[in-house]
């Protein structure tokens, strides 16, 4: 909770600062690689961040880890972009559809949807970005496993039966802050390509794991207990490639 509420300041004051340091000025500069500010500055009176939030300066098109999705952007200035954006589906298909806990492989199937808000950096003023954020999760993840012919290793025990393990895992945070840092060169006034990676973290798991096979209730308890244990859970890696289109 400490790290939700420090991320979620970070943000605040990231937005703050460089939105009190706004200059207006448009261009497109090819060496280093990005847009000028399209939109003025962001503060001073009601009607120039009205004219800001309702006058994009880019949207712009992703897949990776968080989904299919697309964002929009928001200039401040020269250096820093709000955006507000949306990535989900089935996620587990665009990375193999399994992974493994404690020697148990599961099939994954999974509907994701992400909305989030965030801000994009340009410290040094080039195609080098930073990027912090929330996303606000609601992610259905649904898990099987058929062991290895009926056989579950599971904490150092061995569990065998006919049937299958089911079920679905369900993170707690309804927030979820992430950092991220990529790339973002712009190859005409118009048109850009980004890449990010970085994780968000959404807190422990909830499990539910069921046998189809009364033999098997044990590793079901066990497969349970586990995925509740794993740390490396409670975070999303984020790994994302697209293109953007400015105003």
């Amino acid at each position: 909770m400490k790290f939700i509420k420090l991320s979620l300041v970070t943000v605040a004051v990231m937005a703050s600062t460089a939105a009190m340091a706004a200059e207006p000025a448009y261009q497109y500069s090819s060496d280093a690689g990005i847009i000028r500010n399209t939109t003025g500055a962001f503060v001073g009176t009601t009607k120039t961040i009205f004219n800001t939030l309702t006058n994009p300066a880019s949207v712009s098109a992703e897949v990776g880890s968080l989904g299919y999705g697309a964002n929009v952007g928001f200039s401040v200035n020269e250096k820093v972009e709000l955006q507000a954006g949306w990535a989900g589906g089935d996620v587990a298909d665009l990375f193999g559809g399994d992974f493994d806990v404690e020697d148990v492989e599961y099939d994954v199937d999974s509907d994701f949807s992400n909305p989030y808000l965030g801000v994009q950096l340009r410290p040094a003023g080039n195609w080098f970005t930073m990027g912090a954020g929330v996303i606000v999760p609601d992610n259905e993840i649904d898990i099987r496993s058929d062991g290895d012919n009926g056989t579950f290793e599971i904490n150092d025990e061995t569990y065998t039966g006919v049937g299958e393990l089911r079920g679905s895992i369900k993170h707690r945070n309804e927030l979820a802050p992430y950092l991220t840092v990529g790339f973002r060169p712009n190859i005409s006034n118009n048109f850009g390509v980004f890449g990010e990676v970085g994780a968000a973290y959404l807190g422990d798991v909830n499990a539910k794991v069921t046998a189809t096979g009364p033999d098997l209730q044990g590793a079901a308890d066990a497969a349970n207990q586990e995925l509740e244990n794993e740390d490396y859970l409670e975070w999303l890696p984020i790994v994302k490639l697209g293109a953007t289109y400015r105003f």
